[in-house]
């Protein structure tokens, strides 16, 4: 006899996902190192696509960030109160630590937060060629200034709130909202050249 339905006591495969997280993360809190490479390797890319994205393609330290994500998981997990999904919880603590790079950086001489860096995006080159016709949305996404980046990523891809955006940034919601205009403006403008 052939089923036609799925039987109701089967788990969906999400439900299954965050039970067996949240049972490797246990095993982690308690000191298994084997349960945490589980863990790390369920998603390593996820968190390490995330902050690429909010530290503006530096492969070198996006890999560094990643790592030490990882490490601060690693050493938070006996606080972890398991009210949220785990994954949820490791790619917030990982966009906290790109946004705490992010953040420090602030003081340092702005090199990628300039606007005059995005003008020479797309502008030909002294032999005539188009320096950026093949451009992609991640390479846009990279080009935009570092709080308007962190802002577009934090809330278009990572689905955070502007009040969770405001707060970890140190910013008014209202600036939040307005960094978020301004890199969709910027992104249309810099996309529309290519297309």
């Amino acid at each position: 006899m052939l089923m036609t339905t799925m039987p109701e006591c089967l788990p969906d495969a999400a439900a299954f996902a965050v039970d067996d997280d949240h049972a490797l993360a246990r095993a982690s809190a308690a000191g298994d190192t084997g349960a945490f490479e589980t863990l790390y390797r369920r998603h390593l890319g996820r968190v390490h696509g995330v902050i690429l994205r909010l530290v503006g393609h530096q492969h070198s330290r996006a890999e560094d960030l990643t790592q030490e994500a990882f490490v601060r998981a690693w050493q938070a997990l006996p606080a972890f109160r398991f009210e949220s999904a785990f994954g949820t919880w490791l790619h917030r603590l990982a966009a906290n630590t790109a946004l705490m790079e992010l953040r420090s950086r602030r003081g340092a001489p702005a090199r990628d937060d300039d606007e005059d860096a995005l003008d020479g995006i797309g502008t030909a080159d002294s032999a005539g060629h188009g320096t950026a016709l093949s451009m992609d949305l991640e390479q846009a996404v990279a080009s935009l200034p570092p709080r308007a980046r962190a802002v577009l990523v934090l809330y278009d891809v990572e689905g955070w709130k502007h009040e969770e955006i405001a707060e970890m940034l140190d910013m008014a919601v209202g600036s939040s909202k307005a960094q978020l205009h301004r890199a969709r403006k910027l992104l249309r403008a810099k996309l529309g050249e290519h297309a």
